[in-house]
């Protein structure tokens, strides 16, 4: 197994193109702190060379696996899958990742008590534990989750089609009225929606922490419950969530769930143009949508349509959530979290528009002087008016 991945590195003719758009790099220079350094470090690794040091675990483990490197290379060398694969056999050595592991395996396979624990302590322990730094701010809790057993939610008007939707564990525990949302704007479009019973965590927290085998038998159960049903599209808002069910259960199990996808490539024919909200946004790009997914255009067209006008950069940096990673490396975490609020602060806009529970959660850290949205937030206030009743997000 490693010589495969030792083969694939021995492609790299060292160009340096994967650290032109490596976060990690930009935030703190350093050929350790860039992809093609790692990718060195990777080979001496899988080759003997290099003995699995706290040090080499440092430098390995402080890539936050945005994937820009894998979109950039030229000779399309897989860099992610020998990270993870490197993450693997690390992950004996990596003694100070073990209590993250286990309080990450412990969630997954308890994600009720996980969740009701963390009601229990989000106004007593989780304040205590964000000021000494251990976790980030997390917003308040929600009362339930979003995904109780299997649901399914009828149109009233004769259904165009079904869509199943993949929740993922922060839009089920986290932000389970961005779900809710999702679900009246498919309704409203007459498709009919399913939540099945049986579906767990993606795998790629697991994929992170170098847990591979936890990983692959997430993706079994979540293959197994997905693939039977009988459905035009499966949705997620998370597109970490999307890119691992379509892209990497093909490399982890040797098949894929290849009707996921993201919200705005399936809206993106099935919304008209309107001037319900007139204001200004910065969309924000969540790595795994633009280098996972190779989305970007189909959300920035939505929000056109919606009378909102763009301002800000083509294309925004990393804001250094990268789920785990903002835990496993708070100081890298924040400089690009830093360089991500300027951006917007100097910008002209009212409000911030993601399409990521994760990236809203690290931007509300710091942005505070405007709205930080879920692309399906506005999808619901600009083409089906919930705004009339609720008062609009904007």
């Amino acid at each position: 197994m490693t010589s495969r991945y030792s083969r694939d590195i021995n492609k790299c003719v060292r160009c340096g193109r994967c650290k032109t758009l490596c976060p990690t790099y930009a935030a703190a220079p350093s050929e350790m702190t860039g992809a093609r350094g790692r990718l060195r470090l990777l080979q001496g690794l899988f080759e003997g060379k290099y003995l699995p040091t706290r040090q080499l675990n440092q430098h390995i483990n402080s890539c936050i696996l945005c994937g820009a490197c894998n979109r950039s290379c030229p000779l399309g060398i897989d860099l992610m899958e020998a990270l993870y694969h490197g993450k693997a056999v690390l992950k004996r050595s990596d003694r100070r990742g073990a209590l993250l592991r286990s309080l990450t395996k412990m969630s997954v396979a308890w994600p009720d008590m996980a969740y009701k624990a963390a009601r229990m302590g989000q106004r007593s322990v989780f304040p205590a534990l964000v000021r000494m730094g251990i976790i980030p701010a997390l917003p308040e809790l929600p009362e339930s989750p979003l995904r109780m057993t299997e649901q399914v939610f009828k149109t009233q008007m004769k259904k165009k089609g079904r869509v199943a939707v993949f929740t993922g564990c922060s839009i089920n525990y986290i932000f389970p009225h961005l779900g809710e949302s999702l679900i009246h704007v498919l309704n409203r479009l007459f498709y009919e929606v399913i939540l099945p019973k049986g579906e767990t965590c993606c795998g790629s927290p697991f994929r992170g922490l170098g847990m591979e085998d936890e990983a692959v038998r997430q993706a079994k159960k979540n293959y197994e419950v997905f693939s039977r049903l009988k459905v035009d599209a499966i949705l997620s808002l998370c597109p970490t969530c999307t890119m691992t069910l379509k892209y990497e259960y093909p490399k982890m199990i040797g098949k894929g769930l290849d009707k996921a996808m993201d919200i705005s490539t399936f809206f993106i024919d099935k919304l008209d143009h309107t001037d319900m909200i007139q204001k200004k946004a910065i969309f924000h790009d969540p790595c795994h949508l633009s280098f996972g997914l190779g989305v970007s255009t189909e959300p920035r067209e939505i929000i056109k349509r919606a009378g909102v006008e763009l301002v800000g950069p083509a294309q925004s940096g990393c804001c250094g959530f990268g789920g785990l990673f903002c835990m496993s490396n708070k100081e890298l975490s924040v400089e690009m979290l830093r360089e991500r609020k300027a951006t917007i602060e100097t910008s002209a806009a009212d409000t911030v528009i993601t399409s990521c529970p994760g990236c809203i959660m690290q931007l509300s850290r710091t942005v505070t002087d405007r709205p930080v949205i879920h692309l399906i937030e506005l999808i619901e206030d600009a083409f089906y008016f919930r705004g009339e009743e609720q008062g609009l997000l904007f």
